[in-house]
């Protein structure tokens, strides 16, 4: 399999991150976290170039051309993030093929490790797709409107979605259309494509790819950023 193209979609305002800014553009270790995410995919061999998907008007991206000597292309993005990945599939360059294999990667998950990364692109390149995860380990409760927990749900065969994911650039256009034109907003690219019939492979991976979301995050990911290969 060759190189991979990588899609960031980075549209989203992040607001559980609070900030002046989106999520994405806020500071870990004096540079936006957007920034991290591009260098850590940049740095691996297996992954060609980037399209970022930007809300319409950002100011806050830094535009360039390449990172680490690989292409990076913009797209707008959409109100929701699968039209963002959509959005950055169809800007994809004419290379890419609609049999060629893509990742999408979550711009607020800097930490992904490279061995993880390898592993996916080897065993999910296989079959029909997938993507990152880490089986459920801890108790799972049902809640009810006050916060009062109501019962104890099986874990087994549960799954944390991690990104990146891979799918064929034809197969996950048409997979996100369709559920768009159904009405159905997916909340990643795994269950646009579990609505066309494909059961995608889930390939362990670190639970530290974390994704940052709260204040919080931003420390625990500065923290993991020094540690992490």
């Amino acid at each position: 399999m060759d190189a991979l193209w990588c899609v960031l979609p980075a549209a989203g305002k992040g607001v559980r991150a609070g900030g002046d800014r989106p999520k994405q553009y806020q500071p870990i270790g004096g540079r936006p976290l957007i920034e991290h995410t591009l260098e850590r995919l940049a740095a691996h061999p297996r992954i060609a170039g980037f399209v970022v998907a930007v809300a319409a008007g950002d100011r806050h991206f830094s535009a360039v051309e390449a990172i680490a000597g690989k292409p990076l292309l913009l797209a707008t993005g959409g109100g929701e993030r699968s039209d963002s990945v959509l959005a950055g599939l169809m800007a994809l360059p004419p290379s890419v093929a609609d049999d060629d294999f893509v990742l999408v990667h979550d711009a607020a998950r800097p930490c992904v490790r490279a061995d993880d990364i390898s592993r996916l692109i080897e065993q999910a390149g296989r079959v029909e797709g997938g993507l990152l995860g880490a089986p459920l380990r801890d108790t799972l409760k049902r809640a009810d409107a006050r916060c009062h927990s109501i019962d104890t749900e099986p874990r087994e065969g549960r799954w944390r979605a991690f990104t990146p994911q891979m799918f064929r650039r034809g197969a996950l256009v048409r997979a996100l259309r369709l559920a768009g034109e159904a009405g159905i907003v997916p909340s990643d690219e795994a269950m646009a494509m579990e609505r066309m019939g494909v059961s995608p492979l889930l390939v362990e991976g670190s639970e530290d790819n974390i994704k940052v979301t709260t204040p919080a995050d931003f420390a625990l990911a500065e923290f993991l950023l020094g540690r992490i290969r």
